[in-house]
């Protein structure tokens, strides 16, 4: 006689879903700090200013580096998820960093849906 069990896992389908946004950040000219935006997937212009800006300023962030931005995303809830980068040493670096965070968390500034 053979018997066979088996376990099984049940899987929530809420606690899977998740809200992601891809920051971007370029090298600035003659200087080690790099400009950031960050895509939450909103409709944007051929030529709309897709930096992200200090709400109480309106002056778009400027980290140290790509680490000091991942710093801010994880302080505001976010999670890392991967990274690559695009270029050379000669004509500079673009930086992709894909973060995710589920839609019912809260932190900070940065909205955790894409903006209206």
């Amino acid at each position: 006689m053979l018997c066979l069990s088996s376990y099984g896992q049940e899987i929530n389908s809420d606690s899977t879903k998740f809200t992601y946004c891809e920051i971007v950040g370029t090298e600035k000219l003659l200087s080690k700090k790099v400009t950031v935006s960050i895509d939450f997937g909103q409709e944007t212009k051929l030529f709309t200013d897709r930096r992200y800006k200090d709400p109480a300023t309106g002056k778009p962030y400027t980290f140290n580096s790509m680490v000091d931005a991942l710093n801010f995303m994880g302080n505001n809830g976010w999670k890392f998820v991967q990274a690559y980068a695009l270029g050379d040493a000669q004509s500079g670096y673009i930086y992709h960093f894909l973060m995710k965070k589920r839609p019912d968390q809260s932190g900070g500034s940065i909205p955790s849906d894409k903006p209206e």
